[in-house]
């Protein structure tokens, strides 16, 4: 009889533990994808600290990204984004005030470090390299508007901007709240040599996601 119920109990512990592990949510060690979308709120700086202002505007951001375990804490998280990027501002010309904005149109592709705190929070960080795509400029007075745009194609592909990028990630279950901020570096023209851009984009990141995964 004692043998009966120690086997009994035995049983429920082991399909207890079971139905635990299936309704973990903790994937820190399983390779995960996911689409994600938010927008983007840039702006652009002189690099060379002459006096030049600008206004931040918002864009859209959006894409897919991977989730590539090393281990349980530390892993790989590169992505692949549509970014519009840009600034606005305003002054005056002969007496008659304008407007200007600009919208770069870019394919990021973000290579991450991440590290797993806890299935819930995640720390990321690395390179980033950016394609050009599109740029729109339109210019406005209070007699006109005028608007140009330009496509890229960029069949060079060493052709890019080098760019930094960190932030965090919140994980809820398949929900993915992200933040990033990130700011160009270096122009890489594609022939072996690199250029500083005088003005360089800076934008911050806000993105909600959802990941795919199997109990």
């Amino acid at each position: 009889m004692n043998k009966l119920i120690t086997l009994i109990t035995a049983v429920g512990i082991t399909v207890s533990i079971s139905a635990q592990d299936n309704n973990t949510t903790d994937y820190r060690n399983r390779f995960l994808c996911g689409l994600k979308a938010g927008g983007n709120y840039s702006n652009v700086y002189d690099a060379q600290g002459q006096d030049f202002r600008a206004e931040a505007k918002a864009g859209f951001a959006g894409g897919i990204f991977f989730a590539v375990p090393l281990g349980k804490y530390v892993g790989l998280q590169p992505e692949l984004l549509y970014s519009q990027k840009g600034f606005k501002g305003t002054g005056s010309f002969m007496g008659d005030s304008y407007k200007f904005t600009r919208t770069t149109s870019y394919i990021d592709v973000p290579l991450q470090l991440a590290i797993k705190f806890s299935e819930f929070f995640t720390i990321v960080g690395g390179p980033q390299y950016s394609y050009l795509t599109m740029q729109k400029d339109v210019f406005t007075t209070s007699i006109a508007s005028s608007e140009m745009e330009t496509q890229f194609a960029n069949e060079n592909i060493r052709k890019n901007t080098l760019c930094a990028t960190g932030g965090m990630d919140i994980t809820m279950k398949h929900i993915v709240l992200s933040g990033r901020v990130g700011w160009d570096i270096q122009n890489n023209n594609g022939n072996g040599t690199s250029t500083t851009p005088r003005y360089k984009n800076m934008w911050y990141q806000a993105t909600i996601g959802y990941r795919f995964y199997k109990k």
